[in-house]
């Protein structure tokens, strides 16, 4: 539940206090913002398998974050668009993560039913 309330929390102070982003870094920005949804998605996966870990969550969170950040930069440096990369892996992992909630959700709710049938 932490990081569906981390993501609502984001998404309101987002909404109510906007930050202009210079251009030059919105590639940055996109690739950090991307990682660290991406690290929400994967928490909620953990929490519903029970497995999740604060440590291993904000390591994730911010650790991703910055790596996808650095890696956009270094890329940047060298004339390479390494943020493509960056953006197609950690989306990847998102629609993933979210297949994963939803197949969790999906049965819980399926195996709920047959409790009521039975």
């Amino acid at each position: 539940m932490i990081p569906i309330l981390g993501l609502i929390l984001g998404l309101v102070i987002g909404i109510f206090i906007p930050v202009n982003i210079p251009p030059q870094y919105s590639n940055y920005v996109a690739v950090a913002i991307l990682a660290a949804i991406d690290s929400v998605f994967g928490g909620i996966v953990a929490s519903l398998e029970g497995k999740f870990e604060m440590k291993v969550f904000l390591s994730g969170f911010f650790g991703n974050s910055a790596l996808a950040a650095m890696l956009a930069y270094i890329g940047d440096q060298l004339g390479i668009q390494i943020w493509l990369a960056a953006l197609f892996a950690f989306g990847n992992r998102l629609f993933l993560n979210f297949a994963t909630i939803r197949r969790i959700i999906l049965n819980k709710l399926s195996k709920k039913d047959n409790i009521i049938d039975e």
